[in-house]
Formats: structure tokens, sequence, C-alpha cells
């Protein structure tokens, strides 16, 4: 039974040393691998590797992608010194575990802070430049891509890398919030009321332009009016003409009968003329017309 008993516990103290000797490392993972408080290897492959009992020991790092939040808006100064409330988020990871481990002793929680401060300072740079337009819309996405520039470029110098910055939100407090409203609904005002006197005046031009080409119209249709009433009184006095050539007395007879027609047509129609006025010589004589 002893020697069962000693077997037992060589067994397990050969098992306890064997599990002090060997570490794992997951895909989604590097190790460092440090001897009395110092790195002396970095493991980044998967897999299984020894390292010495008691004297070393391994610190593990999560390479995914971490996402960093801002707690709270940040505020921030337009070129026109207008504050604008930011909130943004920053997608990082670790790429060199032991400068990471050196710059910020692997904490997470420090090197978001330094990632705070950099991205911080590079808005702030970047809104100073411009309206509050450009911040909202207008450059948004430029905005992004420098900071995201900017960040990687002085992550890499604590081992990490800067994946995305995004900018969530970009508001107004609310007393300029107010403001800027009021504004653009004075400058919509203006707008509609420029567009208001436009097309008045549009409207003007084309009726008196409508009223240029009515009187055009009605003074050639006047004017070809009188041309062919002048034709038509040209060919009457024609016809009248040859009429007259060819039995003047006839004529003359039939131009007094449209004349007492014309003159004695209302029974209360009254002339004064002399009883020997030529006027009545076809009914004074008609069988002489006058003569």
């Amino acid at each position: 039974m002893r020697n069962v008993g000693t077997l037992a516990v060589g067994v397990v103290a050969a098992f306890v040393l064997g599990s002090l000797c060997v570490y794992t490392v997951d895909e989604r993972q590097d190790a460092l691998v440090f001897q009395l408080g110092e790195v002396v290897a970095v493991t980044k492959e998967p897999g299984l590797y020894f390292k010495l009992p008691l004297i070393q020991n391994v610190r593990y790092f999560d390479t995914r992608i971490l996402t960093f939040d801002t707690p709270d808006p940040e505020r921030f100064l337009t070129s026109e010194k207008k504050n604008v409330l930011v909130d943004y988020f920053v997608k990082w990871r670790i790429i060199d575990p032991k400068q990471y481990y050196i710059s910020v002793a692997g904490d997470e929680l420090r090197a978001q802070t330094r990632l705070q401060q950099t991205i911080n300072d590079g808005l702030r740079a970047e809104f100073g430049k411009r309206t509050v337009h450009e911040v909202v819309s207008g450059e948004r996405d430029k905005i992004m891509e420098i900071q995201r520039e900017r960040a990687d470029q002085d992550a890499r110098k604590i081992g990490i890398q800067v994946v995305d910055v995004r900018l969530k939100r970009v508001d107004l407090p609310q007393e300029v919030s107010e403001a800027v409203y009021r504004r653009m609904e004075a400058e919509r005002k203006r707008v509609a009321n420029e567009l208001r006197a436009t097309g008045a005046a549009e409207a003007e031009r084309i009726r008196a332009e409508a009223d240029k080409q009515r009187e055009i119209i009605i003074a050639e249709a006047y004017r070809q009016a009188q041309q062919i009433k002048g034709e038509g009184d040209a060919k009457a006095a024609a016809i009248y003409a040859r009429a007259y050539e060819r039995d003047p007395e006839f004529y003359a007879f039939y131009r007094s009968m449209e004349a007492y027609r014309q003159s004695l047509k209302n029974k209360t129609d009254l002339l004064l003329l002399e009883p020997n006025s030529d006027f009545f010589k076809y009914l004074n004589n008609p069988s002489r017309g006058g003569k």
C-alpha cells in the first residue's frame, strides 16, 4: 500500500510539474513569457509551448478587435466659435504585445485613455478649422479618415493598431441649436422671398410679352382687314364705273332710289328741301329722269 501511495504522489507531482512546464496559445491571443519580471519570449502562433517552471510565467493578450466608446459626449469648438457635442467610437487591437506591455503595462484602460487623448486632440484641431455645417455633414468622412490615420500613427508607439474611428453623433448644445434653427428659418424665408420675387418678375415679363404680341396680332389683323376692305371697295367702284359707262341714266336712277330708301326708311323721317331740288328729279318727272 505504501508503494502504491508513493506512486500516486509521484504521478501527481509529475503531472503538476509537467503542467508548469507547458502553456498553450489560442488563435485569438498573443503570449508574453516573463522570467524574473523581464520579457524573454513573445508567442504569436497558436499551439503548445514549453517554459521553465517556477521561474517563468506567461501572460496572455487578446488580439481581437476591441471597441472603445466614449462614455459622454466630448465638446469641441468650430471655426465659427460654436460648441459641438461629439460622440465617437474607436476600433483597435493589439499588434505588438511586448511594446503594449512596456508602454501601458498591458492595461486596457490605460491604452484607451491614451487613444482618447490622441483622438480628442486631433478632433479639436480638425473642428477648429471647419464650420458647423462642414463637421456635421460636409467633411465628416474626411475628418474620420484623418483621425484614423493620425490615431493609428500614435497608437503604434504603444503596440496597438487603430482599425477605425467613427463619429456617431455631432450635435449642437441646446442654446446653440435654437439660434442655428432660427438662422436657418430666416435663411429659408429669404430664399423663399427671392423665389417669389423672381417668379413675380417673370410673370410680369410674360404678361408684357403676351400684351405686346396681342397688340401686334390685332394691328396686323386690322391692317389686313383694311387692305381687304380697300380691295373690295376698289372692286365695287370698278363695277359701279363699268355699270355707269353702260347706262349712265339707269345708274343715276338706281342711286337715287337707294338715296330715297335710306332717307325715307322710317315714317318719322323728315326732309326740308326745295321742291325743285335735284334730289326729287325722278319723283317729279320719272319718265325723263329729271331732264
